[in-house]
């Protein structure tokens, strides 16, 4: 038997065992490394659901993981024993009209761990051990700890966001929100050439953390005057998920600019700008997870193209992971807290 973090509602997690299931030919047995609680972790935790994705069952959360390989199933030729791995939490379909497009994020039968989009849900990674198939996994041979390599997810976000930004280079770019994926978008736009990126928050600690990765300036959104914001921006990606934060976004963004909505707003909706869109000729497009920039993060991470440990403030036993919860839940005292396994 193994230890698995289950969430039955709204602050109500449960540190329960389960027996792993029989092992098939193309999956591996894995011991997790290290895992980062997610702001859709947090969501499932304090409030039951993610937007419109309400927990129904219990749910193991946790998608942005790495691991060691335990043992293989008998058709597996990519990974062996002893292994670090990456893992990707998408396991799209490959069959769908999406998916033959090149856009398997948005696959009609997407299986993404920890995730209750779909019932039953696919239980994520906050767990001793777990079965994976070998095509969700990337073997990292590089000196590059766990922590990091939990990494990759979270930094894909930002890749993916800053892909559907268009051409960056030599822009002036606009991120609101300083948290894990903010960050993580901040040094996207670095790589893709950004010549000035400006990050805005409502608290002290984001912005500090902004600036360390990378911003060029850092700014409290809840102290600045419209006008301040004013034709700040060429590109303005928002990655609060805060109604607050996409206005400033609409505030700052230039004429004939573009919006690129990453964060998850509250299920209850809100207003829509439709005529400030039309009437300045503005983009305003989404981004939902990522797609072949999960492989992109993992070789920036193994090349130190991107650095982000100074992301990583805690890592804490599954046992813990109650205060590990609360811990990610406080924006004054973390950025990236992860769950390990220490056996």
């Amino acid at each position: 038997m193994t230890l698995a973090c289950k969430i039955h509602g709204a602050r109500d997690l449960r540190l329960e065992p389960e027996e792993p299931p029989p092992l098939a030919p193309h999956e591996v047995e894995l011991r997790l490394g290290a895992a980062g609680i997610c702001g859709s972790d947090l969501h499932y935790y304090l409030h039951g659901r993610v937007g419109a994705f309400v927990i129904r069952e219990p749910l193991i959360p946790g998608h942005e993981a790495s691991a060691v390989v335990l043992r293989t199933g008998g058709a597996v030729t990519r990974v062996r024993a002893g292994m670090k791995v990456a893992i990707n939490p998408s396991h799209p379909c490959g069959r769908c009209d999406y998916c033959r497009a090149g856009r398997d994020n948005l696959c009609r039968d997407m299986r993404f761990l920890g995730s209750a989009s779909v019932y039953p849900h696919v239980q994520g990674m906050f767990r001793e051990r777990f079965i994976m198939g070998e095509r969700q996994l990337t073997p990292v041979d590089e000196d590059i700890s766990l922590g990091e390599l939990a990494c990759a997810e979270p930094l894909s976000i930002g890749l993916h966001g800053v892909n559907r930004a268009g051409s960056l280079l030599g822009k002036t770019v606009l991120v609101t929100g300083g948290g894990t994926i903010g960050c993580m978008t901040v040094m996207a736009a670095r790589l893709a050439g950004a010549a000035r990126i400006v990050v805005a928050d409502i608290a002290e600690r984001p912005l500090q953390m902004a600036r360390q990765v990378g911003a060029d300036d850092a700014v409290r959104a809840d102290a600045a005057a419209v006008g301040d914001l004013a034709d700040l921006a060429d590109v303005a990606i928002e990655a609060a998920g805060s109604p607050a934060a996409l206005g400033t976004c609409l505030a700052a963004v230039r004429r004939g600019g573009r919006i690129v909505q990453v964060g998850t707003l509250p299920a209850e909706g809100m207003p829509f700008p439709a005529n400030d869109i039309m009437a300045r000729e503005l983009d305003y497009v989404g981004a939902f997870r990522a797609g072949i920039e999960f492989d992109w993060a993992v070789t920036f991470l193994r090349t130190r193209r991107v650095d982000v440990r100074p992301l990583m403030s805690a890592q804490l036993p599954l046992e813990r992971a109650v205060e590990a919860f609360e811990l990610a839940a406080d924006r004054a005292r973390s950025t990236k807290v992860q769950l390990v396994c220490e056996s």
